[in-house]
């Protein structure tokens, strides 16, 4: 008996085999290059707060999403000290941080053509992100990042937010912040200021 179920079970997975493996060469390089950042995605581990990327990287290339539909590349950005602040509107500490970015950076840098602030709302609709601003309240930017594409390339997928990456004028990471800390914050500030001046 069980030589006559493991014929049908070992011609099955050979099949399988064989149709996964494909003759078509396009679906066959679709799936090594997908597999090839699979395994660069497990490659990058996570530190202790969640981040894939670390100071003295320099920042990923990517799209900041604005609520009218159109896009700034992050390279357009350099030049300027740059400020990005994950955030979403479900998040408690979120909204606990934002009105000391309002007031403590943003309103204080925000006529300062070598600053830029953006946050980056994690998931969220225009609508939703637009009602988020207005009951902080917040009047510095916020893009958009409806599929978390954005925040897949400085942390873990299952990381959460309220996070800060200060990025120096050649766009290099120059600090890292987690959740709302008051030193951290004060420390973050200080740095900002610090690189302004230079």
């Amino acid at each position: 008996m069980k030589i006559r179920f493991a014929i049908p079970v070992f011609a099955a997975v050979a099949m399988m085999t064989a149709v996964s493996c494909g003759n078509n060469k396009n679906t066959s390089s679709k799936s090594e290059d997908s597999s090839a950042e699979a395994a660069a995605a497990e490659a990058v581990q996570a530190d202790e707060r969640g981040y894939i990327v670390k100071v003295g990287d320099q920042v990923p290339d990517f799209d900041l999403m604005m609520m009218d539909g159109t896009t700034l590349n992050i390279k357009e950005l350099q030049g300027k000290v740059v400020m990005l602040q994950f955030t979403a509107s479900w998040c408690g500490v979120c909204r606990k941080e934002m009105p000391h970015i309002e007031s403590e950076i943003w309103q204080k840098l925000k006529d300062n053509p070598e600053f830029a602030l953006y946050g980056i709302d994690l998931k969220e609709t225009p609508e939703v992100t637009a009602e988020f601003a207005k009951a902080i309240p917040v009047t510095y930017p916020l893009t958009l990042d409806p599929e978390g594409e954005r925040f897949a390339l400085f942390c873990d997928k299952g990381a959460g937010v309220t996070r800060n990456i200060i990025l120096d004028r050649t766009g290099k990471i120059i600090m890292l912040t987690r959740l709302y800390d008051e030193a951290e914050f004060a420390s973050m500030v200080k740095l900002i200021n610090e690189e302004l001046a230079k």
